[in-house]
């Protein structure tokens, strides 16, 4: 293997190890759902899953630091106060740590509903914090198809993210 060949494998091994942190960079800078294709009763929080997951089973894929600074971005592209997402992206980081240090066998169904109590907690609080403080007006019904669906589809991207991080970091474990 020449020193060129090398070096682009290695370019892009680096490039494949960051995916979760390009993946979380794109999400929150496009805060995508299908109302582009006049599906409105769809829709599904991915930066809650994705931190949720690399927090949980991989926490050197994602720093905190950047957390933080992927939720102040969501603030602004969403327009919820400075921080609010920041605050809320740390509470799921903390939940996940919580979980990692408590569990003993990895079990995907403990995780999924682990991460459905998560994001009960946390959704009611920075939602509480939104309408006392802010006097934010809250569509519920939205807000139960957003967290529904983003329980759901966190099964899906678990399997996802699980083959993935087999691949790329040749993690048996996961």
């Amino acid at each position: 293997m020449t020193k060129i060949e090398f070096s682009k494998v290695k370019i892009f091994g680096s490039l494949l190890r960051n995916v979760p942190i390009l993946l979380l960079l794109i999400s929150v800078l496009n805060e995508f759902d299908f109302n582009y294709l006049e599906v409105t009763s769809f829709s599904f929080n991915f930066p809650y899953i994705l931190i949720f997951y690399w927090s949980l089973k991989k926490t050197e894929s994602l720093g905190y630091g950047l957390i933080f600074i992927a939720g102040l971005i969501n603030d602004v592209v969403v327009g919820f106060p400075i921080g609010i997402s920041s605050l809320t992206y740390l509470l799921i980081c903390g939940f996940a740590a919580y979980l990692r240090n408590i569990t003993l066998r990895p079990n995907l169904f403990k995780d999924w509903m682990f991460f459905l109590l998560t994001i009960l907690v946390v959704n009611s609080f920075i939602y509480s914090l939104l309408t006392l403080f802010f006097l934010f007006k809250i569509n519920y019904m939205s807000l139960l198809i957003n967290l529904t669906f983003t329980f759901l589809l966190y099964f899906v991207f678990a399997h996802i993210f699980q083959f993935y991080q087999r691949k790329v970091f040749e993690d048996s474990n996961a």
